[in-house]
């Protein structure tokens, strides 16, 4: 029988220390790095999104960083597609670390997409849909699928926009096809290590992170964006790292409250990242100071044997 390809995947909220502790993993056990951020696929955009530096990405091989502009597309089933190309390029080569914390991407390539509409019938009516606001949009949503609604924040545009293109393309809720489909195309053997922290210290990090980058040059980083031409309303223009200091820019706000209202929508970004890795099966989760820990059962994994499995740990997050 032949046996699917083994990946390790490092995921947590934003700002739990995915990063440094992925580059001393991928060291260890000779492994290169696929970036599983959803901002962070969009060049031009580094302070912002958190990039690995150069440095770290001469350290280690990443990928999936950097590869369209902001002004382009790019969707879970099309990191399905390059992680998937890429991981056939390493198997047997190099150990497969999957970084990141966009919880649909992971959930995708290790369960499998959902098909849906012809693409060129989702872009028109997505484009409709785009021109209207995001809490008009989740009344909609909420009439069609309550349970969709239930599951999607009010102000994240973009799944609610996917859930009702879905829902008028195809008739069908979106909530009833994941819940037919399951996610259960499993096309890899992944030990999934989810990081975590006590909610202050991650709050503490996330000011942190925040106010540093501002001192690194978010300000002038944001100003360059634009004037290279990009439309301000662009999604990724429109994220966290960027959306306040546009406002900066224009005028509407100083930069000390910039600078909170990021802290503050990061914080609540953090927060929806763990209900989301909350309902997920299978993770095995670490404070990232426990680096040895995280070896030790890395090892074991990529030692596994036929006849030997160990089941993950569905414990919940200490």
């Amino acid at each position: 029988m032949q046996t699917k390809p083994r990946i390790v995947i490092i995921l947590g909220p934003t700002a739990v220390g995915k990063t440094d502790l992925s580059l001393d993993l991928a060291e260890t056990f000779g492994g290169e790095i696929i970036s599983a951020d959803s901002m962070q696929v969009y060049r031009h955009l580094d302070i912002g999104t958190s990039k690995p530096s150069r440095q770290e990405r001469e350290r280690v091989p990443h990928h999936l960083i950097d590869v369209v502009n902001p002004d382009e597309e790019f969707s879970a089933a099309r990191f399905n597609e390059m992680a998937g190309g890429i991981i056939r390029d390493l198997e047997g080569k190099k150990t497969v670390f999957v970084v990141g914390g966009t919880g649909l991407y992971l959930r995708t390539l290790t369960g499998g997409l959902i098909e849906g509409p012809d693409e060129g019938l989702r872009k028109r009516c997505r484009e409709a849909l785009e021109r209207q606001d995001s809490e008009s949009l989740h009344g909609r949503l909420r009439q069609v699928d309550p349970a969709a609604a239930g599951r999607i924040h009010p102000r994240d545009k973009v799944r609610i926009v996917r859930a009702l293109e879905t829902v008028e393309l195809t008739g069908e809720p979106i909530s009833e096809k994941q819940r037919r489909h399951g996610f259960r195309d499993a096309r890899y053997t992944a030990l999934k290590i989810g990081l975590y922290r006590d909610r202050e210290e991650l709050y503490r990090r996330i000011e942190g992170r925040a106010a540093q980058m501002v001192e690194e040059g978010l300000v002038g980083e944001t100003e360059n964006i634009l004037r290279m031409g990009y439309d301000e309303k662009l999604k990724p223009l429109q994220t966290l790292g960027y959306r306040y200091i546009i406002r900066y820019l224009k005028g509407g706000m100083t930069l000390e409250e910039a600078l909170r209202s990021m802290q503050r929508d990061t914080r609540h970004y953090a927060r929806r990242q763990m209900t989301w890795f909350r309902r997920e099966p299978a993770i095995e989760w670490f404070h990232p100071s426990g680096a040895d820990a995280v070896k030790a059962r890395i090892a074991e994994f990529l030692n596994f044997r036929q006849g030997s499995p160990r089941p993950g740990q569905t414990a919940p997050i200490p």
